[in-house]
């Protein structure tokens, strides 16, 4: 499976979101897409969603326009949630995991064992499993964000699209989200994060996409993408780099970096 964007250009009004982004990811690949607030992250997302579709250029779903792809064969190939999706009632939160399933169904079917068991393994594998009976107004922000992740892993798709997974949760939390993002692409899936921890993305993601200002400034392996220049021209930050004890690279954002008057960004 590939799902991709070639030459993508949306504009809203007068003003251009995203200039002719290029960008492709394929089974199996952990990519991580990180810029400062305002370079279109979330934008590329619903555009590799079909949420939105380009100004200029094309959405591709394994070579074929995404749009000529059917809303249900999209469903269930493409899993996706958004920071900031409500649930709009008060339902409990096996129902709304239980939600990621009706791509497989006619309306109105009842669930098999099939779904039981899609359903029960998104819940343990977010540690949501205890929330069953808990109504989504009662939730606090990070338990949210586990139900929705929850709710987009029961689709079981082959490509999973996921927008601020690891905001608002708590450190552990973190951990084993991004931990699982990075087991779910190991078994065979594509994914596509927005992620603002660069220290986290370096880490878990195979892959970082850069933007800034609406264009792709760099993809590449994490530390190859998050050099020194780059971090200076497009975050403002300077680094500290070192290895840890089991042989793992990090990243850590550690202090504002001066731009020269009349620098601009890459």
């Amino acid at each position: 499976m590939r799902l991709a964007v070639e030459q993508a250009v949306f504009c809203v009004g007068t003003r251009t979101i995203l200039d002719a982004v290029t960008l492709g990811v394929g089974a199996g690949e952990f990519v991580g897409l990180v810029g400062p607030n305002g370079a279109g992250k979330t934008t590329l997302l619903r555009l590799l969603a079909g949420l939105i579709a380009p100004s200029a250029g094309r959405v591709t779903l394994d070579g074929r326009p995404l749009g000529s792809v059917s809303r249900d064969e999209r469903a269930r190939r493409v899993a996706a949630f958004f920071q900031g999706a409500g649930i709009g009632w008060p339902m409990r939160v096996r129902e709304i995991v239980a939600l990621g399933r009706l791509p497989h169904h006619r309306a109105f079917a009842a669930e098999d064992a099939v779904d039981r068991a899609a359903i029960a393994r998104a819940m343990d594998l977010t540690d949501t499993t205890h929330l069953a009976d808990r109504t989504e107004p009662t939730l606090a922000s990070g338990e949210r964000m586990r139900v929705l992740l929850a709710r987009a892993l029961a689709v079981e798709s082959e490509m999973l699209l996921a927008d601020e997974p690891i905001t608002a949760l708590d450190p552990a939390h973190q951990l084993d989200a991004m931990a699982l993002l990075r087991r779910v692409s190991r078994d065979g899936a594509g994914v596509i994060a927005v992620l603002h921890d660069l220290t986290l993305a370096a880490r878990y993601c195979d892959r970082l996409v850069v933007l800034s200002e609406g264009r792709i400034v760099a993809d590449a392996q994490p530390t190859a993408a998050l050099d020194d220049s780059l971090l200076h021209a497009v975050f403002g930050v300077s680094a500290q780099r070192g290895t840890h004890a089991d042989g793992g690279a990090y990243i850590l954002p550690w202090a504002r970096s001066q731009r020269t008057l009349g620098e601009t960004r890459p």
